[in-house]
């Protein structure tokens, strides 16, 4: 086909531009990364005209300055994540770049020394580490308990150096450089080939390392082999991991909160090269990907929180670390107004010129607010590989926002959650998304690293918003049958009052074929948008489906209602459900359910239609958890048994208002009578009908050509005729 040619052509320009482009000669003053000498020159006598900077300036001096006179200890390696040693070297490493930008800004050469002593005594003990003694990483490092961590350390004290290096003598640069910096670049490189030429976001970490300290030490074999890997054939390195990883549209492979983490590394070795080599023109590469990348990672956020797809923690958001460094290269890098929107009086900014012109802009009133919008996000280098939807229903963070997750599985912090959703309202979670199992840098729980309950629950399918067959995980729980295939079928379009999203799954359960739609549609007898659901199973032969639905809050009411277990019991022994306990359960004999809950002063009800009989579950997360480290969430379970084919149509009908404070109720119930529908040659129409006596009715046709026009029609119940076109 011409598009696949021309599209191979382009790639094969893109690997042949980045290995002919031979690095130039570096520039000879430092600092020469993230701070440029003639920026300091620039600007160093009037960061104090800034407010927002003069605050990032004294946070950094209370961190720094009580170790001026007393260093801190470089200790030798003992614990994994959240122990002692780890938490001290990672705490050093900011320390070293953090003085060394005071160093660049304040010119008080006490902050030159305090970097220098750190690093002469890393220089110390370097040498005569072997792997670290915690042997819980494939990828041992030897200051840390994995190399990731390694390479992040290096990423920050190699700042440092380079911000104080002509304040050292030549000898302890030597001792420092010999000590120290050379010889992990080495670990993390030359040493480690297999981990530094991965596609993956430790080893955007190490290429990032690599390749700033190449700079600083004028090493063009360091920067090269960043660039194109240890081979130096471009087919990785960070120029392939910037092809590889992000679909055009600046999705990330692992999902958001992953890109959260990745983003760093990107933005500050990409600054980087763009400091010493602008003629590489690197900003520009695949059409200035990695500014779309930060643009999406904050579009990939509610409220200020990354959406928890895949391996996430909830506390992770834009007041990270990593976004400080991310938005002020970004705006650095455009000029986007609408990135000063996202600094407030609580923002670390960051210490360079970027960090600086940020704040400046901020205090002249420049922002615009940041467009949160509606966003298709593909998947894969060439958007082929699924997509992640964002549906909302306006332009600011807290409007109402449905997630539809139908993307690739993203590799080993990838969930078996394909057709999975989330939805959030009022700044709050409404149906959830579990996350990670893991306490970061908790050393009690595992050394803070993911628990096993990770792998048992919070990866599992039955963990997630979406069906599960058998009562097993999607690709039966194997990451790399997962990472072979992708949703297909994407239909993905917003009309005046309506948005909708599809896909379908024909490969996680085989034999079993599978089409979710969803809407997020806007009407006049609702105060608040709804969420339409239409989930279509086909199969080969009978099956037991689960339909789960993870939700915040506390349930009010449930039609039919529910009769409490009296002793609780596990659901299952496997696939999740041995985490789950049985609350309560109804039988819908009706094949419609109803069910209730109060979140953050609003009511929501899930309204359910089936076209087979369903069983109801109450149910809590906390089962099967010894050590009770998971987090004890409610849930619903619909399950119907022996089934070949199912349509599943359900409605979320956000409604009311709530305050214990002011002691008043209003609207805690439904509008909703009752839902409808009706499939006719391949076509759905689904039609909800209000307490009122008023419906509207959405019709879906799976038709590919647009050009024909789609008719369903149907007798309804009464002799009333359903029809829509």
């Amino acid at each position: 086909m011409p598009w696949i040619a021309a599209l191979l052509c382009l790639l094969v320009a893109q690997i042949a531009q980045a290995q002919s482009a031979e690095p130039a000669p570096f520039a000879h003053d430092h600092p020469r990364l993230l701070l440029a000498a003639e920026e300091v020159r620039e600007l160093q006598g009037t960061w104090a005209n800034s407010r927002l900077f003069s605050k990032a300036i004294a946070r950094a001096k209370a961190r720094v300055d009580p170790y001026l006179k007393d260093p801190p200890p470089v200790p030798l390696p003992r614990d994994p994540g959240g122990g002692y040693t780890h938490e001290r070297h990672k705490a050093n490493g900011i320390i070293i770049a953090e003085a060394g930008a005071l160093y660049q800004w304040t010119g008080d050469p006490a902050y030159a020394a305090l970097s220098r002593d750190l690093l002469l005594a890393y220089a110390e003990i370097y040498p005569g580490l072997g792997p670290h003694p915690v042997t819980a990483s494939s990828n041992p490092g030897r200051l840390f308990w994995q190399m990731l961590n390694e390479s992040v350390w290096l990423t920050s004290a190699i700042q440092g150096y380079d911000a104080v290096l002509d304040a050292i003598s030549e000898e302890d640069r030597t001792r420092i450089e010999t000590g120290v910096l050379r010889p992990l670049v080495r670990f993390l490189s030359i040493e480690s080939p297999e981990y530094f030429d991965s596609i993956h976001n430790h080893a955007t970490w190490a290429t990032a390392a690599v390749g700033m300290t190449g700079y600083v030490l004028n090493d063009t074999e360091f920067v090269t082999m960043a660039l194109m890997g240890t081979r130096k054939d471009g087919k990785s390195g960070f120029l392939a991991q910037l092809r590889e990883l992000f679909s055009p549209e600046g999705y990330y492979l692992e999902g958001p909160y992953y890109l959260r983490y990745a983003i760093m590394p990107f933005v500050l070795f990409t600054k980087s090269i763009d400091r010493n080599e602008p003629g590489r023109g690197i900003f520009e590469y695949r059409d200035g990907i990695v500014s779309k990348a930060v643009r999406t990672v904050i579009q990939l956020s509610y409220a200020g929180r990354f959406f928890p797809v895949n391996d996430a923690l909830p506390e992770k958001g834009l007041d990270t670390m990593e976004l400080d460094n991310a938005i002020a290269i970004a705006h650095g890098i455009t000029g986007d107004s609408a990135f000063l929107s996202l600094v407030n009086e609580n923002s670390h900014l960051v210490l360079t010129a970027d960090g600086l012109r940020l704040a400046l802009a901020k205090e002249a009133g420049l922002e615009t607010p940041f467009p949160f919008a509606s966003r298709h996000y593909r998947d894969g280098p060439q958007g082929q590989r699924g997509a992640l939807t964002v549906l909302r229903s306006g332009p600011t963070s807290m409007d109402s926002a449905l997630v539809f997750k139908a993307s690739s599985h993203g590799l080993g912090h990838g969930h078996f959650d394909r057709l999975h959703w989330m939805f959030y309202d009022r700044g709050v979670e409404v149906v959830a998304d579990y996350g990670a199992a893991r306490y970061l840098n908790v050393p009690q729980k595992a050394g803070g690293r993911y628990l096993p309950e990770n792998t048992t629950w919070a990866k599992s399918t039955l963990a997630h918003n979406t069906i599960v067959i058998d009562g097993a995980s999607q690709f039966n729980g194997n990451r790399k049958q997962a990472d072979t295939s992708f949703p297909t079928g994407h239909i993905y379009e917003q009309r005046e009052g309506v948005q909708i999203v599809s896909a379908e799954e024909n490969e996680a359960y085989p034999g079993t074929q599978l089409r979710r739609t969803m809407l997020l549609v806007e009407w006049p007898s609702f105060d608040h948008p709804l969420v339409l659901d239409v989930l279509q199973m086909r199969s080969d032969r009978p099956r037991q489906v689960d339909l789960p639905l993870y939700f915040k809050g506390q349930l009010i009411e449930s039609s039919p209602g529910m009769s409490a277990e009296e002793t609780l019991r596990p659901l299952g022994k496997s696939n999740g459900y041995q985490h789950l306990w049985l609350l309560g359960e109804a039988e819908t004999k009706q094949q419609s359910f109803s069910f209730t809950w109060l979140q953050n002063g609003r009511f929501y009800t899930y309204r359910t239609h089936a076209d087979v009989d369903m069983q109801a579950m109450f149910t809590r997360v906390g089962a099967g958890d010894p050590e009770f480290s998971l987090r004890p969430e409610p849930g619903l379970l619909l399950r119907a048994q022996q089934v070949q084919d199912l349509t599943f149509v359900a409605v979320l009908e956000p409604h009311g208002e709530y305050s214990g404070a002011r002691e008043f109720t209003v609207g805690s119930e439904s509008q909703i009578a009752r839902v409808l529908h009706i499939e006719r040659d391949g076509k759905d129409l689904v039609v909800v009908e209000t307490k009122d006596g008023s419906r509207f009715g959405i019709a879906l046709s799976y038709d590919a050509n647009s050009e024909e026009p789609n008719r369903i029609e149907s007798t309804g119940n009464n002799d009333e005729k359903e029809h829509a076109q």
